[in-house]
């Protein structure tokens, strides 16, 4: 197939909905120290992000949503990483989940999202968790953590492998296990607080609970998104997958932009102990400055060049290659990592200034290595892309 190269405005998304979220980001980045310190998106910034419709961005039309493009998803998700990564990783963690209404029958993803103008679906992974098979649904039970956003959620997803009623584990016809996500009312789990960490403070990333609670059959998907699709749309021929790598990507370069605007900032007039000139007459900064902005721009020109190259082939009908998902995945990991290089430039370039926790460095140092310790972050993914290129048995759970 002849390669389609992606135009300018293929690049630059849709920019109305771009327009809303950097209107927003004012507003974001006074509400920061507050997200910070309380661990949670305030009530007043929910109202504006909600109104602003920018977690149903993934969402299907038929659901009330406003299925854009992925290139509109990142825009949007970076523009507001520049004035708060948990406020942006929320609505890209929010924005991958709201894909399930794709995969539920029509009915039941207008009660969950449809209906609700403020519906937000949140979930996270749990090592001890079963839904035991029942009349008419599942039995649950289990702890799941890393709920990023269910402080906010209005429904829980509960990822559970399958088992019979005589608790049996169910098998598929290759003898792998079978695992479902369970959807249950966020006022149908009991929380834990357990985010007391480095980075990503506001995402509220907490740990839920539920212990032997009927969920319905209807109320069930796969992530075997191509199973199940109701959707006809090219958005739903891509898998949340590929667009959480996308959007926290963009939560990554968003850091890193920000970050390199206020290093600058302070290397103009930071004249440091000892010297007689601002850190900008360093030559030492000076290269590296340039290195690491050159890397930034790159992994950020590599990744949206990519994603708008397969977006057209998947909206022209294509159906999404593993060749394509190697790309992005590729593209994706190296924009975090390319940030956060940029960012631990900045934080040491800049001396004892980046230290306080006054200082926005400070913030998006921690935030930006809290992104890389998430699965998106995983260096082990350029191990999946070396082995796909080179014709080895490549893992591609996470691709």
């Amino acid at each position: 197939m002849e390669t389609l190269v992606p135009s300018a405005a293929d690049l630059a998304g849709d920019p109305a909905i771009v327009a809303r979220a950097e209107a927003l980001r004012p507003l974001v980045e006074a509400a920061s120290d507050e997200i910070e310190a309380k661990r949670r998106l305030p009530e007043t910034l929910l109202d504006k992000l909600h109104e602003a419709r920018l977690f149903r961005l993934l969402m299907p039309r038929s659901t009330n949503g406003i299925e854009t493009d992925p290139i509109t998803f990142f825009h949007v998700i970076e523009a507001i990483a520049k004035a708060d990564a948990s406020t942006a990783w929320c609505l890209s963690q929010a924005g991958g989940c709201a894909m399930s209404a794709a995969y539920l029958d029509l009915p039941v993803a207008q009660e969950i999202f449809g209906d609700d103008p403020r519906a937000v679906l949140a979930w996270g992974p749990g090592p001890r968790v079963k839904a035991i098979e029942c009349a008419g649904g599942y039995r649950v039970t289990g702890v799941w953590a890393f709920a990023s956003g269910g402080r906010h959620a209005t429904w829980i997803g509960a990822h559970c492998p399958i088992h019979r009623a005589d608790g049996s584990p169910r098998l598929d016809a290759q003898g792998r296990r079978v695992e479902r996500t369970m959807l249950v009312p966020a006022s149908a789990v009991e929380w834990t607080d357990i985010w007391s960490v480095v980075g990503l403070r506001g995402t509220a990333s907490d740990q839920f609970a539920l212990d032997d609670h009927f969920v319905r059959t209807d109320h069930s998907i796969t992530r075997d998104f191509e199973r199940e699709c109701r959707e006809s749309g090219p958005l739903y021929r891509m898998s949340a997958m590929t667009c959480y790598e996308l959007g926290f990507s963009g939560v990554a370069l968003g850091i890193a932009r920000a970050c390199l605007d206020s290093f600058v900032d302070v290397a103009r007039t930071k004249i440091p102990r000892g010297k007689a000139s601002p850190i900008r007459d360093n030559a030492v900064v000076q290269t590296n400055l340039a290195q690491v902005e050159v890397g930034v721009r790159s992994a950020r020109a590599f990744l949206l060049q990519s994603v708008a190259a397969i977006w057209r082939q998947v909206s022209a009908g294509d159906k999404l290659s593993i060749d394509q998902r190697i790309t992005i995945r590729m593209a994706s990991t190296n924009a975090i990592h390319r940030s956060r290089e940029a960012v631990d430039f900045a934080y040491n370039a800049a001396g004892a200034t980046a230290i306080f926790e006054s200082h926005p460095l400070e913030r998006r140092f921690r935030d930006i290595h809290t992104v890389t310790q998430q699965l998106q972050g995983r260096l082990s993914h350029f191990e999946t892309v070396g082995a796909w290129m080179l014709g080895a048995d490549a893992d591609l759970t996470f691709v």
